[in-house]
């Protein structure tokens, strides 16, 4: 029937494994060879076939058999990790260490994965055989470098006590794998294993390498077990140095996603700051204002412009590197498209630093460069205050004239003008000035000057000249609030001139 069966079914695995078990269970082994060997003829890929032809040559201690079973099998399929574990047993149950190291010898050529090498390092460890354990370490960890083979690696050096050949190990691992993507776990487990051993600082500085190292995005587990060392083993300083580590990681996060975030680079350099890391906050602010902004637009670049300011400033106050500041104003007026827009503010800045610097030619060229390259009322206005306070009058007037002949719409600068006049004594002058101020096309207040002209004659004293104004002023506008004022002014009496005073004088003592 059996031999019926596997002519018909000879596919059927099961039939041949039932006719070579009743072959053994009848003593027949050559018989029961037979149809194993007919059996794998058919179906020689099959693990189980081999499996089941080696477990009976094995109950039946038929030693030879079996290994030529074994030989053929790992010869045949050296993948199936079933055969080699199996066939290593058979041998050393059989205390024949040497031929089941030989198979492992043959095993470990193919390369397999971790278990097959940790079984061979286990075998070795039972003999306690270090040296051949090391040397197969070493294989190992060339085969599969990965932080699993290295940490056992390591871990059987504690487990004889060998610390120092453990740190070795973990630093061999570290030199090896400080590309690899898992190279963060293994920087864990160094300073884990430098915890375990109470060397808290090379733990300390192992954490602190690996986050100057490694990729922020790889970094995340490394924080987080730097947090626990130092809630445990460190000191308020240590655990306020981990938190900026974990935020600063935060906007390295956020601003390889965004550049142009300048808000975000805001917070960063404010965090560098408050840490007091001048050569970081520097870095920082580098790199922050290397993403200038695409468009040569205002809008774009109002919050980018505020990076360069409070890097000047952080120069000044914080590094107190005055050379440094000088070099951060020139690049970032150098950046700064004049053609299209500039900002008064970083001209003044500039201008304000060098005065505190005590350099006034250098104020006076930043300054004058601003009115050639990007003329605007503010710079006027520092300018004219600089040289007021110098006392340079004659400065004053030449500046003056330079806002009027690039602003002649602007009233407030003709009362300005004329109000220094004033002040210095200068009243024909003060009055030229408002009287050509009134003639001008174009003025953005019209009202705003006459108001200070009426004001300037009526403080004067000069009554015919103010209703002079007045009469000149219905002429171009017939506004009811122009009409109240000149009826206020005659119905009020005018401060007498000092020539009336006078003469009103000498008319009482008669």
């Amino acid at each position: 029937d059996f031999e019926d069966q596997t002519r018909r079914v000879f596919w059927n695995e099961a039939v041949w494994v039932k006719y070579a078990k009743w072959e053994e269970s009848q003593k027949d082994f050559a018989r029961a060879r037979s149809v194993w060997e007919r059996a794998l003829d058919k179906h020689f890929r099959s693990s189980s076939l081999w499996l089941k032809y080696a477990e009976m040559e094995m109950t039946h201690k038929n030693v030879n058999h079996a290994r030529n079973v074994w030989d053929r099998a790992i010869s045949l399929l050296p993948r199936v990790d079933q055969f080699w574990y199996k066939y290593i047993h058979m041998e050393e149950m059989m205390g024949q260490i040497a031929n089941a190291r030989a198979i492992f010898e043959r095993w470990m050529d193919w390369e397999p994965d971790h278990n097959g090498w940790n079984a061979y390092v286990k075998m070795e460890t039972r003999y306690k055989e270090w040296e051949r354990v090391r040397r197969i370490y070493d294989r190992y960890t060339q085969c599969h470098p990965s932080v699993k083979a290295w940490v056992r690696w390591a871990k059987f050096e504690m487990g004889l006590g060998e610390v120092g050949r453990a740190r070795e190990v973990y630093e061999h691992a570290v030199e090896a794998m400080e590309h690899e993507v898992d190279a963060d776990q293994l920087y864990v487990k160094f300073a884990q294993f430098e915890e375990l051993t109470r060397e808290f600082e090379r733990a300390r500085g192992i954490y602190k390498f690996a986050l100057d190292n490694l990729p922020k995005d790889k970094a995340t587990a490394v924080y987080q077990n730097f947090m626990l060392f130092e809630k445990q083993h460190g000191d308020r300083e240590g655990i306020e140095d981990v938190v900026v580590g974990k935020r600063r990681m935060q906007y390295e996060e956020d601003v390889r996603k965004n550049p142009a975030n300048y808000d975000v680079w805001f917070d960063y350099v404010r965090l560098e700051e408050n840490n007091g890391d001048v050569d970081k906050a520097r870095d920082v602010y580098e790199r922050a204002i290397a993403n200038v902004p695409p468009a040569s637009e205002k809008r774009y670049w109002r919050r980018y412009i505020y990076l360069w300011i409070n890097y000047a400033l952080f120069e000044e106050l914080e590094a107190q590197d005055p050379e440094r500041t000088r070099e951060v104003f020139r690049e970032c007026l150098k950046l700064v498209p004049h053609k299209h827009f500039s900002f008064s503010k970083i001209w003044v800045m500039a201008a304000n630093f060098e005065i505190r610097q005590k350099r006034l030619d250098a104020a006076r060229k930043i300054l004058g460069l601003a009115i050639g390259l990007a003329p605007k009322d503010k710079i006027f206005k520092t300018y004219i205050e600089m040289e007021m306070q110098l006392g340079n009058i004659d400065r004053c007037r030449t500046l003056y004239e330079k806002a009027l002949e690039n602003a002649p719409q602007n009233c407030q600068t003709w009362v300005k003008f004329a109000e220094l006049e004033r002040s210095l004594g200068e009243t024909e002058r003060a009055r030229a000035v408002l009287e050509l101020a009134i003639t001008q096309p174009l003025l953005d207040m019209p009202e705003l000057l006459w108001k200070s002209y009426i004001d300037f004659e009526i403080s004067e004293g000069e009554r015919e000249l103010t209703r002079k104004l007045y009469e000149r002023l219905l002429d171009r506008t017939q506004h009811v609030k122009v009409w109240m004022s000149y009826a206020q002014f005659e119905a009020a009496p005018m401060a007498a001139s000092a020539g009336e005073e006078g003469e009103e004088g000498e008319d009482g003592l008669r």
